[in-house]
């Protein structure tokens, strides 16, 4: 638990309102080969809807108009869900299909979204570098795709708000177990008297546990300050070899001008197989339309699993032989 003592003051006049969001998405999907062999893997659905889709709708949701994807090679499929499908669109308009017309035409619906390159895979600093012509010298918000907050959640109107009245850039931050820290950009904070609020002081790159200057893990949003763009300019290698945003973070950091909200809600990583999964589950018992039978056939399946035997189910609760025997 953080102390409430102050050591940060708000800013006196109101930063900019940001209206810009960074979504990079031009990484690989190794670890979801061979399913991202020619498939983004920002594309693979969750539920009914590709990951991406969720971090643009949190994006809109918070009020950002303006989104620019920065993509690599084999990302058409990106480009291609955030347009206009017409000849879909027509197809589903003669059939006075109404629902699944809105659906198909919602991408291209929640914001103005721009695309651009990387180029180089070098690291996530460098395809925020990527952004600087379209950002220029305005803050901005960054949204990674492997992380999904609970459309439910307003983290990121939180960080806007911190943004708003303390300027410089912002953090979201997550408490994890010491065994997990070696998996983040991991923060060294101080209190601002503010409940959730934290200056962050440090910032080191998937630190070694004994190397941790805290269990506050940086997860995949920021608000960040046009300051971070010549900073990372002159941030080396890091990491793996790759620019990290992390290292040009910290060094912002060191000047007092960065902040972390910490977030207790609900987060889904996608970038993994096994949270990936559980993620499709969990949003799936959630949905009005889908929740209450899969809930029902779930809980069955489970029961099954537990006396030792595994159901076919035909997705109505049954097996194809009658009940999961007790």
């Amino acid at each position: 638990m953080i102390a409430p003592h102050s050591s940060a003051t708000p800013a006196s006049a109101p930063a900019p309102t940001v209206r810009k969001a960074v979504v990079p998405a031009a990484g690989l999907g190794t670890r979801f080969l061979p399913a991202t062999k020619a498939t983004p893997k920002e594309m693979l659905p969750v539920v009914d809807k590709p990951a991406i889709q969720y971090v643009v709708e949190e994006a809109a949701a918070a009020g950002l108009d303006d989104i620019l994807m920065v993509t690599g090679r084999h990302k058409r499929a990106i480009e291609d869900h955030f347009d206009h499908a017409f000849e879909l669109e027509q197809a589903l308009a003669a059939k006075g299909d109404t629902v699944r017309l809105d659906a198909v035409r919602d991408p291209a619906r929640l914001a103005d979204i721009h695309h651009i390159r990387q180029g180089d895979p070098l690291g996530l600093g460098h395809a925020v570098l990527c952004a600087r012509h379209h950002v220029g010298d305005q803050p901005f918000a960054v949204l990674l795709g492997d992380d999904l907050i609970d459309p439910r959640e307003t983290l990121l109107s939180q960080m806007l708000d911190v943004r708003e009245r303390y300027a410089g850039s912002v953090v979201a931050l997550m408490e994890v177990p010491e065994e997990s820290v070696h998996l983040y950009g991991c923060a060294a904070v101080e209190p601002t008297g503010e409940e959730g609020v934290v200056r962050v002081t440090g910032l080191i790159e998937k630190p070694s546990r004994e190397d941790a200057p805290s269990r506050y893990a940086v997860i995949g949003r920021y608000v960040l300050d046009p300051a971070i763009f010549p900073t990372l300019e002159r941030t080396p290698p890091g990491r793996g070899g790759e620019i990290q945003l992390t290292d040009a973070l910290q060094e912002l950091a060191t000047e007092g001008t960065v902040h972390g909200v910490v977030f207790k809600g609900l987060r889904y990583d996608t970038g993994d197989k096994a949270d990936y999964l559980r993620t499709v589950v969990r949003l799936a018992c959630d949905r009005d339309d889908l929740g209450p039978e899969f809930v029902a056939w779930l809980k069955e399946f489970v029961a099954g699993l537990e006396n030792g035997q595994a159901a076919e189910s035909d997705g109505n609760g049954e097996s194809e032989g009658g009940r999961i025997a007790a």
